[in-house]
C-alpha cells in the first residue's frame, strides 16, 4: 500500500470522528430486507458493519425481512405465495412457514454471523416482542380484502429487548407479532414492525435497508436519488406521485416515525458494500434521509 492510500484511510477516520463522537450511546434500529439478504456475502459484510457500530459504542438493533426465503418455502410446500397491495396473503398454514422460515432459519442466522465477527447477540422472537391486531388490504379496485393471518404492532414488550441492550448485547428481531386477544401468529410487515419498535424507543435512527437505493424522482435512474428530505417535502413528492407504489408505505412510516420521535430515518442500498458505515459516517452519505 503507497504512501498516498494509507493517509487517504487515515483522512476517512478523521472524517467519521464527529459522527462517532455524536452518536456513542444512541441507539439505532437497522431494518434488513429485499434482495439485500439474497447475498450471503453481502449479509455478512452487513453484520460486520453492525458489528463496528456497537464497537464504537452506538446500540444496533436489528429487525429482518424473509420475502424470498418466504416464499421459496411456500413454494416447497405446494402454497402459492400472492401479494395483495403488497401485503402477503398468509393462511393459517403459511402462517406456520413464516414463522417457521424466520425463526430456525433467517433470525438464527444473522445472530450466528453477528457472533462470528465477535458481537454478542441473541435472536427474539417477534412475537414475544410485539402485540397486533389483525388488517385487510386493497385490491387493485380499491376494495378491502381479507389478507389472512397479517397484521399491524399496537404495542411492544420491551423486557426482552431492555435486558439485551442492557447486557450490550445486540437483538435480533423477527417480524411476528401475538394477536391481541387470541394469542395466534400475526405476519406483520416488516418495515412497519421496524417503525413501531422505533417508535416505541425514539431511536437516534432508524435505517431502511433493501434493494432500495432511496427516493428517487425517476424510480428506473440511480442518478436522481434525492439524499435529503423533510416531512413537507415527502409529503410534496406523494401528492406529485413520485413517492409511489412500493416506497408510498415505506416513506409513510417513515414520517409516522418521526412524528413520533424518531429523530432521523434513513433508504439505503444493501446490495452496495458497506453502504450502512458511507451513510451514517460521510458528509454525502449514500441514500436519502427523512428528517422533520
Amino acid at each position: 500500500m503507497s504512501l498516498d492510500q494509507t493517509i487517504s484511510k487515515a483522512a476517512t477516520l478523521v472524517e467519521a470522528l464527529p459522527y462517532l463522537q455524536a452518536f456513542r450511546g444512541q441507539t439505532f434500529l437497522i431494518k434488513m430486507g429485499g434482495s439485500a439478504m439474497d447475498d450471503p456475502e453481502l449479509v455478512k459484510q452487513v453484520m460486520r458493519d453492525i458489528v463496528f457500530l456497537e464497537v464504537a459504542g452506538i446500540n444496533p438493533i436489528v429487525v429482518h425481512g424473509g420475502g424470498k426465503a418466504i416464499s421459496k418455502a411456500m413454494e416447497e410446500s405446494g402454497l402459492e405465495a400472492k401479494f395483495i397491495g403488497g401485503f402477503r396473503v398468509t393462511s393459517p398454514e403459511a402462517v406456520k412457514i413464516v414463522e417457521r422460515t424466520l425463526s430456525k432459519t433467517i433470525n438464527p442466522g444473522l445472530v450466528e454471523m453477528l457472533k462470528g465477527f465477535g458481537a454478542k447477540a441473541v435472536g427474539i422472537a417477534g412475537s414475544t416482542v410485539f402485540t397486533g391486531e389483525r388488517i385487510k388490504s386493497k385490491n387493485d379496485a380499491g376494495e378491502e380484502v381479507d389478507i389472512g393471518r397479517v397484521g399491524k404492532v399496537v404495542s411492544c414488550d420491551m423486557e426482552k429487548l431492555n435486558v439485551a441492550m442492557q447486557s450490550e448485547i445486540v437483538p435480533v428481531i423477527s417480524p411476528l407479532a401475538s394477536e391481541q386477544g387470541t394469542g395466534k401468529m400475526l405476519n406483520v410487515n416488516a418495515d412497519l414492525a421496524a417503525a413501531a419498535l422505533a417508535k416505541e424507543l425514539q431511536t437516534t435512527k432508524l435505517i431502511y435497508l433493501s434493494d432500495v437505493p432511496g427516493v428517487m424522482r425517476d424510480p428506473s435512474d440511480e442518478g436522481t436519488i434525492i439524499p435529503s428530505i423533510n416531512t413537507q417535502s415527502a409529503a410534496e413528492l406523494i401528492e406529485a406521485s413520485i413517492i409511489s407504489e412500493g416506497m408510498l408505505p415505506k416513506v409513510n412510516s417513515a414520517l409516522d416515525a418521526l412524528i413520533h420521535g424518531v429523530q432521523k430515518v434513513h433508504f439505503i442500498d444493501g446490495r452496495k458494500p458497506h453502504s450502512l458505515l458511507l451513510e451514517i459516517f460521510t458528509k454525502s452519505g449514500i441514500g436519502t434521509e427523512i428528517v422533520s
